[in-house]
């Protein structure tokens, strides 16, 4: 055996395990399998495959020491997450790398399928389940029906094109500003959904004519309204964009949609509209205001929808610690004690497709994340699962909070009832106080040509509103 083998240690006795150890056994230039680790006290002692097992997971410190094992491959892929995130937490506590062998279980025939051992993500550690759709009742209301998504070109808007193009929609309108990142996503599309009639349009949500008569050309019966800034630093120092953007471009897709009978309309908003402190958080709150108004005014159902922060999504700090980590560090944290309620995309595009099926109109989605994660962990835990050590082979620096940034976030005020829906995981928010009056009369300042857009003077307004 060469000296720079991997010593490996899997974790899991069952198929899969063994699926995963015939595949060591197949590259032993690479990797030379020590033995398994599984709970299941029968199987302790015992050899699978000619395999010891060698115990169970909370031996595993005990065993990478005494086997000399630099690398532990998780192989439980029907195995609930939460659990897997438990074991990971275990092997974490060792210098070995941990990586994952992920799959699919059919339920009918009782198959897994296996993809190739990868690195544990960061989603494999939220420690819950992921969000499951009712498809049937998804396909109900999206099948042959003219879908639009407007900011298509974004990581949620992308995803969300996806998932809507899996229920057969009688035509899919991919819109944004950009024309890279929606000429990325059509292409995406046309090869992994070449049924689906996509058309890509390129436009901006503040251009009322150009909006009118795009929706007038398609007439979409539902739209998933995706489009916005949502850098909160950048939104600080550029506030106008943020109101003509995500306030006056709501208003105006809002607006479009009801004008031109579309029958469901999904604003994607944040919990940084929740007592917000930013501008960015207080352009998404007047923007759920919008939509609720709208609500009242037409047969049109408006709802929208409120996510935390999308794990790897562009801009977010999954991709800058994993850039920063690559460089040599430091990894920056803003704060030790900051905390976040986070998502992977793909539970943020069930859960706007899932709201869409739900809506009767009125209603704040959000979906039951768990407990908040603190960020200085999340660096803590991807430093370790790229075999390096915090503050050893990576340093930690301190930047102090951002303009607008909260310590923790939350998903719902005091001004806000929170009811449970037929689905265990999302739950509808009614607020409680929202003065139509008042947000017709900022909608008609932001509007008015002698309107300056001064910084302190948008700042004063959206205090008004969102206090």
């Amino acid at each position: 055996m060469q000296k720079d083998n991997i010593r490996a240690l899997i974790v899991g006795a069952g198929f899969a395990g063994s699926l995963a150890y015939q595949a060591l056994q197949e590259h032993k230039d690479e990797r030379v399998p020590v033995g398994f680790v599984d709970d299941d006290d029968q199987k302790n002692g015992s050899d699978i495959d000619g395999l010891p097992v060698l115990g169970n997971r909370f031996a595993i410190p005990a065993i990478v020491k005494k086997h000399k094992v630099n690398e532990i491959i998780i192989a439980m892929p029907s195995t609930p997450s939460a659990e897997v995130s438990k074991i990971a937490e275990i092997c974490k506590k060792t210098n070995a790398r941990v990586k994952i062998l992920p799959g699919t279980y059919d339920l009918i025939t009782g198959n897994i399928q296996l993809a190739p051992i990868r690195d544990v993500r960061l989603d494999d550690l939220l420690g819950r389940e992921p969000l499951l759709l009712d498809t049937e009742e998804i396909v109900k209301y999206l099948h042959n029906e003219v879908v639009l998504i407007t900011g298509a070109g974004g990581s949620v808007g992308t995803e969300l094109a996806v998932h809507a193009g899996n229920n057969n929609p009688r035509q899919l309108i991919l819109m944004g500003r950009g024309e890279n990142s929606i000429f990325e996503v059509e292409q995406k599309l046309r090869y992994s959904h070449p049924h689906v009639n996509i058309v890509s349009e390129i436009g901006d949500i503040r251009d009322q004519g150009r909006m009118r008569r795009l929706f007038c050309k398609y007439e979409p019966g539902v739209v998933f309204h995706a489009a916005a800034h949502k850098h909160v630093p950048y939104m600080e120092r550029n506030p106008e964009e943020a109101v003509k953007n995500n306030i006056i471009g709501t208003k105006i897709v809002c607006e479009t949609a009801m004008n031109t009978g579309c029958k469901k309309f999904i604003l994607v908003s944040t919990d940084k509209a929740v007592k917000p402190t930013s501008v960015m958080g207080a352009s998404k709150k007047v923007a759920e205001m919008i939509v609720l108004l709208m609500n009242d005014l037409g047969p049109t159902k408006f709802a929208a929808v409120r996510f935390g922060n999308i794990l790897g999504s562009r801009g977010s700090v999954l991709p800058l610690f994993e850039r920063q980590i690559a460089q040599g560090g430091p990894v920056t944290i803003t704060h030790p004690e900051m905390t976040r309620y986070f998502m992977t995309v793909n539970e943020a595009a069930q859960l706007v497709i899932q709201a869409g099926a739900m809506a009767v109109g009125g209603e704040v989605f959000i979906l039951d994340m768990g407990e908040p994660i603190c960020i200085k962990e999340l660096a803590l835990k991807l430093i370790k699962m790229k075999g390096l050590r915090p503050f050893k082979d990576i340093a930690i620096k301190y930047i102090g909070v951002r303009p607008g940034e909260k310590i923790s976030e939350i998903l719902t005020s005091e001004q806000e009832i929170v009811e449970i829906t037929k689905h265990k995981r999302i739950l509808s928010v009614l607020n409680k106080k929202v003065d139509h009056r008042q947000v017709k009369d900022m909608l008609y300042q932001f509007q008015h040509p002698q309107f300056t857009y001064r910084d302190e003077e948008i700042e004063a307004l959206l205090k008004t509103l969102t206090d």
